[in-house]
Parts: C-alpha cells; sequence; structure tokens
C-alpha cells in the first residue's frame, strides 16, 4: 500500500493491521479495552503508514480537545514584564499538562473586551478546562464557566464564597515568620508596602502584618503598591516621608523589595543596618539584589503544577481537592 498518494486513513491503518477500523479507532482515542498485542500491531500500523489522527475529528467523537487554558487576567505589559512570577506559574502549569499529553492554551484577559473572549472560548468549549491565576476582586467568570460544567481552578483564594477549587499559599504564617523575624533582630519600626487590595495575596500579607504586630510596641505603618518594582519605589519614599525614623520594612513582594532597595540607597538609608528589608516571593532576582534579599519563599512552580493536577481531575470526571493550600518558608539573606 502506497502512503504516499495521499493522507493515510483509518481504513488504511485497519487493513494493514489486519483489525477493523473500530479497533484501530479505539487504540487511536486511547481506549484501554483493546489487547495489547492488537495495540502493538495498529501502532506498527500507524508508524509505517505516517498516519496522524483527525483531531478535529476526534474531538468531535471523544468530546475532547486535549487542551487547558491558563487565564492570566493581566495586561500583556504586567504578563511579560521581568515579574518571575507569572513565567513561574506557566512553567509548572506545562510541565504538568506535557506529563499528561495536553496542550497548554495561553489567554491574557486585561481589559473587558478580552475577558469576554475568554468567556465565550471556553463556553463553545475549545478547551477541556480553564485555570485562572493573578486574579483581581471578585470576579464572576470562573464561577460562571463552572456552572456550564467547565472544569475551572484558580490560583489564590476568591475574596467571595469559594465556587471552584482552588490552590493557594500561607500568606499570613509566611508574613508572620518576616514580622517576628524583625522583632528578633531588636527593629521596632517595621513599616510595610503592601500589594493591591483587590487581590487575596495583598489583603491577606497585610493582614499577617498587622496580626504579627498586635503584641508588639510598634505601629503600622503602610503604603499600598501593585506588586510592581516602580510601585514599590514610590510607596518607599512615601513610607520615609510619613515616618524617618522606621528601622526596617516588610514589602509584599521581591520586585517591591528591589524598587525600595533603590529608594533607600537614594535616601541615604544603609540596608539592613539603617532599614532591614523583608521581601516575599523568592524569585531568582531577590538572589543578586544588594545587598541579598531576606523573602519568604512561595513555591511558585508548585502551584502551576498542583492546579494543572487538580484540573485534569476535574476534566477525567474525578474530584478536585477544594482548597489547597501550600507552606511558606522564611529565606533568610543579607538584607535582614
Amino acid at each position: 500500500m502506497n502512503a504516499s498518494r495521499g493522507r493515510p486513513t483509518l481504513e488504511q491503518v485497519a487493513a494493514r493491521a489486519g483489525v477493523s477500523r473500530a479497533t484501530v479507532s479505539r487504540v487511536v482515542n486511547g481506549s484501554t479495552s483493546v489487547a495489547e498485542s492488537i495495540r502493538e500491531a495498529v501502532n506498527r500500523a500507524i508508524g509505517e503508514l505516517g498516519y496522524v489522527p483527525n483531531l478535529a475529528a476526534r474531538s468531535l467523537v471523544t468530546q475532547r480537545t486535549d487542551s487547558i487554558a491558563l487565564v492570566l487576567p493581566e495586561a500583556a505589559t504586567r504578563v511579560f514584564s521581568d515579574d518571575q512570577f507569572f513565567p513561574s506559574v506557566i512553567r509548572g502549569v506545562s510541565q504538568e499538562l506535557e506529563a499528561a499529553d495536553k496542550q497548554l492554551v495561553l489567554m491574557l484577559a486585561g481589559s473587558p473586551a478580552s475577558h469576554d473572549r475568554v468567556e465565550r472560548y471556553a463556553a463553545a468549549r475549545h478547551v477541556d478546562g480553564v485555570l485562572f491565576a493573578s486574579m483581581h476582586g471578585s470576579d464572576p467568570l470562573p464561577g460562571k464557566l463552572a456552572r456550564m460544567g467547565i472544569p475551572v481552578v484558580c490560583s489564590g483564594r476568591p475574596l467571595g464564597p469559594a465556587t471552584v477549587p482552588y490552590v493557594d499559599v500561607d500568606h499570613i504564617g509566611g508574613v508572620t515568620a518576616a514580622v517576628h523575624h524583625l522583632l528578633a533582630l531588636g527593629r521596632t519600626r517595621i513599616a510595610t508596602i503592601a500589594g493591591p487590595q483587590d487581590m487575596v495575596a495583598g489583603i491577606d500579607r497585610l493582614t499577617g502584618y498587622r496580626g504579627a504586630l498586635k503584641d508588639s510596641p510598634s505601629r503600622s505603618i503602610v503604603a499600598v503598591g501593585d506588586f510592581t518594582r516602580e510601585s514599590g519605589a514610590v510607596a518607599m519614599r512615601q513610607l520615609l516621608d510619613d515616618d524617618p525614623a522606621l528601622d526596617a520594612v516588610f514589602v509584599a513582594s521581591d520586585l517591591m523589595a528591589h524598587g525600595a532597595l533603590g529608594t533607600l540607597r537614594e535616601a541615604g538609608r544603609r540596608v539592613p543596618e539603617d532599614v532591614a528589608v523583608v521581601g516575599f516571593d523568592d524569585i531568582e532576582l531577590a538572589r543578586y539584589t544588594d545587598p541579598p534579599l531576606t523573602t519568604v519563599r512561595q513555591p511558585i512552580v508548585d502551584i502551576g503544577r498542583e492546579m494543572a493536577r487538580q484540573v485534569l481531575r476535574l476534566a477525567a470526571g474525578l474530584p478536585a481537592e477544594p482548597a489547597i493550600v501550600l507552606p511558606t518558608e522564611l529565606v533568610v539573606r543579607q538584607s535582614a
């Protein structure tokens, strides 16, 4: 049989393997009801003929696309900036999906129009499941898609009631360890640069800071950033204006901490001698700041991997864990 005359067909594979067309179809679609010897004969025929399954036709039969969407409700300028949170989440998700032979579809939803486009794409069943990361506010889309029967998993506890499974980290425990570390160093005027207050990470890290200080003589000194380097620099200037005598600052992200270090340097404040600085994330940058940054490590890649595992369970008709909270760890370097 000459496969070069056109694209090999299912019937040609069946004839080469000496089995029925239905048996070839079951092997191609991953059925476990085919004997191993027959499966090997079919796969040998597929290889000899160079047969490539028609994925569009296959999806009509199996009702699966073998694709999972990762939705980032951020502008492209933010996702593709030097914030290493997003590449780390993407790496974790893609590692798990690749191991399961699934395709990752990356979708940005930083505007109302793109948000609506994500909803239409998912509702049309172009993917087998949807992951959401970097959520702002009480976004109704995850719950809306879940009510349509689409498997959905989120990164971060939702601001409202939890209507879909989520993967998060112990923000409050991590911040508590950071602030207690500063108190143990003898720091008495500990400020914070909080993250955005429309995100659970920003809210929880500010809550952890305030809770850790409640039994100490240090008063709360707060400025708010948006997890970018520039906002950290601006917030640090605000804190110095508010309390020139502050001697420590907990910063809710490493990227903001990098900006804060620059402001302190410009103001003539030595780190850690005059002002101790602790960040949150432990992105690669934290090891190369001047001085290297003491920070709270969150397992960002593992967040992505666990999100992917849970959505794959849902897509396979299995139950997912309703809430997974991963531990954090204080990493002590030279800044505090």
